[in-house]
């Protein structure tokens, strides 16, 4: 009876809904269904243990081809860590955690690689190739990102990293056909922090079964604009999804400086075409 009951407890919880449920229980479905974004650290530093255990656990994400398209640069530094806070968008977060991670969609190896072999490698220069190498980038960070919840540590993704890709590739050292398209701040969470648990949307708006069925998805945005507004307001927070979704894409002016990011990708070797 307590199992069922802390099953259907993570649902209501990732779906803001009270009669949300799920039929099957794992360690790792619970933890999933845990998972908030952790913004405030408390002072235990990462291990170096840890910090080993989050990197093997990324490199056993699924990889296409076995590429391994991927770096990730540990940031512990408090100046360097505060000038990457500085680079996305002045969140200070960045520079309280005790390690930042950063992620890199490398397609350098496998060109110094072609380099010492004399060989060619013209299909790195196609999009197909870049859309690997984040999309890689971005399965192997997930992964860190459950492991990191095993032991105890909270995490949080930093998109903005890309707001000034240029710089941070810089202050990082990339070496050409590599990019940093998100960050991860990482600690031991801190339970004073004003967070929970954020509703998703309903599961019925994103399974669809045998073909893609519109109407049906779109007739749960209601009751979840709903239930994000609810939660919002828990925290003091603006708005519902709806709003949240037509003000971060609204244009240009709502991208942070990544509406150049296609000029950026050539600049730093990965032409993307």
């Amino acid at each position: 009876m307590t199992d069922q009951l802390d099953r259907s407890l993570s649902a209501a919880a990732r779906y803001g809904d009270p009669d949300a449920s799920l039929g099957v229980d794992t360690e790792v479905l619970r933890l999933q269904l845990a998972h908030r974004s952790v913004r405030r650290f408390g002072p235990r530093d990462v291990s170096d243990a840890e910090l080993d255990a989050l990197v093997t656990a990324a490199q056993s994400a699924p990889t296409s081809s076995n590429l391994q398209p991927w770096s990730v640069v540990a940031v512990r530094d408090p100046e360097r860590k505060a000038r990457l806070a500085r680079l996305s968008g002045e969140q200070d977060f960045v520079a309280g955690a005790p390690l930042f991670l950063v992620w890199v969609a490398d397609l350098g190896r496998a060109r110094r690689l072609a380099v010492r072999s004399g060989a060619t490698l013209d299909a790195a220069d196609y999009l197909e190739t870049t859309m690997i190498g984040f999309i890689d980038t971005a399965l192997a960070a997930q992964n860190a990102v459950l492991a990191a919840a095993s032991l105890g540590l909270g995490s949080v993704f930093v998109g903005a990293i890309r707001n000034r890709p240029l710089e941070v590739a810089e202050e990082l050292e990339l070496p050409p056909h590599a990019i940093a398209p998100f960050g991860l701040a990482v600690g031991h969470p801190d339970p004073t922090e004003r967070a929970d648990v954020k509703p998703r949307l309903p599961r019925e708006a994103v399974l669809h079964r045998e073909r893609y069925d519109a109407a049906g998805s779109d007739a749960h945005l209601g009751v979840y604009d709903e239930r994000l507004r609810a939660y919002n307001q828990r925290f003091g927070l603006p708005g519902d999804w709806t709003a949240r979704i037509l003000t971060r894409l609204k244009g240009p002016e709502s991208m942070g400086g990544r509406h150049l990011l296609r000029e950026v990708l050539e600049r730093l070797g990965l032409p993307s075409r």
